[in-house]
């Protein structure tokens, strides 16, 4: 039979190391906002709270991101609107909602018993759109954040403010004057030449925090039919595939302007488990957003808490915030 030494251990050094794992301190500050643990919910992947919870205890998260609301109701697009791809899948959803009163009046009651910070995602078709909406959530108390998508590779708007960085500085500072209270995050398309610039954009307009990546347009096709396997014929591609690409515009836009703003990153694009986290906290995330691995297994948030406690434990180190942007030279 195998023996694995490290189940040798004298039984006090088993105690030593669970200790000090208990004792790592997961907590982080996003410009103000502070959450237990670093690990939310990416936008659209788990509805509006209730559609997740049988599945995971919600307030275990550090934080819980909404799917898109937009001023009035949006049908989104037909079906099929999902479709699994090599490492990852397309959709295109399309926005789908109920629009601001509904969300107000039936999606609140249950997000205020939440306990932890709470980030709204936010579509509109012009800034007085945005502005509107995140006014009224503004004024809503367990919102904690606005998460601007300006991003959406799967409408036909989706990504005219997030691919223009004039028009994207101009919006986002449209939307500041009108919040007062809450956080204003933008979410960052990587369908762009240089990211770093609408990066530079979204932080000159106002934006206290980036997230990033959004999915990369892309487009599959049923060599059966000779037509696309979306509806919309494209969609918006994430999961593994992705997170490469994702690391790395993490980290560029880290070294190259958030870092020296002092605005925190939330990583996104691919995370399965604690490794991916730590990278893109090595890249320089402060905070990471699980989306796309919630459909194959809903507690992989508490999965990647676990795991950084032993990693970081491991390492020596006791706080998860001394892990962003340690990636070496």
């Amino acid at each position: 039979m195998l023996v694995v030494m490290s189940d040798l251990k004298p039984e006090h050094q088993k105690q030593k190391q669970k200790q000090q794992e208990q004792d790592v301190d997961l907590s982080v500050d996003l410009a103000g906002m502070v959450m237990a643990n670093p690990v939310m919910t990416g936008s659209g992947t788990s509805g509006y709270g209730p559609e997740y919870a049988p599945f995971l205890e919600i307030a275990s998260l550090g934080a819980f991101v909404t799917k898109a609301v937009t001023p009035g109701e949006r049908k989104g697009n037909p079906p099929p609107r999902t479709v699994e791809t090599a490492g990852g899948m397309l959709n295109a959803i399309g926005l789908a909602n109920g629009g601001l009163e509904r969300f107000l009046s039936d999606k609140v009651p249950y997000l205020s018993e939440l306990g932890i910070p709470v980030i709204v995602n936010v579509a509109g078709r012009d800034p007085d759109e945005y502005a509107m909406v995140c006014r009224a959530l503004d004024e809503v108390p367990c919102i904690t954040g606005v998460e601007l998508n300006v991003s959406c590779p799967n409408v036909s708007d989706g990504l005219d403010y997030g691919t223009d960085h004039a028009r994207l500085e101009s919006l986002v500072a449209h939307v500041r004057r009108d919040v007062k209270r809450a956080k204003v995050i933008v979410k960052l398309s990587p369908n762009v030449t240089d990211i770093t610039a609408t990066a530079r954009a979204a932080i000159n307009g106002g934006a206290e925090i980036l997230s990033l990546i959004n999915t990369l347009a892309g487009m599959a096709i049923n060599v059966n039919t000779f037509r696309p396997m979306l509806a919309n014929r494209t969609g918006g591609l994430s999961g593994p595939a992705i997170k490469p690409v994702a690391v790395c515009m993490v980290h560029k836009v880290y070294s190259k302007v958030a870092r020296e703003h002092g605005v925190p990153i939330i990583g996104m694009g691919g995370i399965q488990n604690w490794r991916d986290a730590a990278e893109f906290m090595l890249a320089g995330a402060s905070a990471v957003a699980v989306g796309t691995a919630l459909f194959v297994d809903p507690t992989i948030p508490n999965q990647i808490c676990g795991g950084l406690r032993t990693y970081l434990a491991g390492k020596g180190m006791s706080r998860l915030c001394e892990l962003t942007g340690m990636l070496a030279n």
